[in-house]
């Protein structure tokens, strides 16, 4: 059980700011950025619920999806109130990103529940990863910010540890599945930040 090993791991981000690399972006054009992508990843995880409900909704796992996707629409609520609020332009790819995290949810949830819940810890597993370097990131002049991120990231945690407990590690090719789903946050992500 590598993830309930290492389930606290990647949960210790320092309050220090984390200095801007060579080459990325810092002040109002970084701040766009996150809340761009952020938005788009909540959109994204919203659909990839709706896609496991579709398919799981009259299962034992219902309740447990239900309760998830609810605290999803409620980050998705809050970073469309900020794309307003601070006049950011959300991602050019928000159609993919429709269909991509419903058919992600849907085809994780054929293969199984265990599947679905795979589906859930490594999409979760990355986005606290990008969630920590985002609250590092942050000033204190942003701490209203780095506060609903941090909210948030532990919001997402909670889903990794349900994902976990509900067998997600048994799901038949775990380690493949994880890996793809991981890679392909991971490129989402970049593709958000950025279009």
């Amino acid at each position: 059980m590598n993830g309930a090993r290492n389930r606290r791991a990647s949960e210790q981000a320092g309050p220090a700011t984390e200095p801007a690399l060579p080459g990325e972006l810092s002040g109002a054009p970084m701040l766009e950025r996150m809340i761009r992508v952020d938005h788009a990843g909540e959109y994204g995880a919203r659909r990839i619920y709706e896609g496991q409900l579709a398919v799981l909704g009259r299962s034992d796992k219902a309740a447990i999806l239900q309760h998830m996707a609810e605290q999803e629409r409620v980050h998705l609520a809050t970073f469309e109130r900020l794309v307003v609020e601070r006049r950011v332009r959300p991602s050019l790819l928000q159609p993919v990103w429709h269909v991509a995290g419903f058919a992600l949810g849907a085809g994780t949830a054929l293969l199984g529940e265990r599947a679905a819940m795979a589906c859930t810890v490594a999409v979760e597993e990355v986005i606290d990863e990008h969630y920590a370097r985002q609250a590092r990131q942050l000033g204190p002049e942003e701490s209203e910010l780095r506060e609903t991120i941090d909210r948030f990231r532990a919001e997402e945690l909670e889903h990794r540890d349900i994902g976990l407990e509900n067998e997600a590690e048994q799901a038949p090719g775990y380690r493949v599945l994880s890996a793809a789903i991981k890679g392909g946050s991971r490129v989402a992500i970049w593709l958000a930040e950025r279009f």
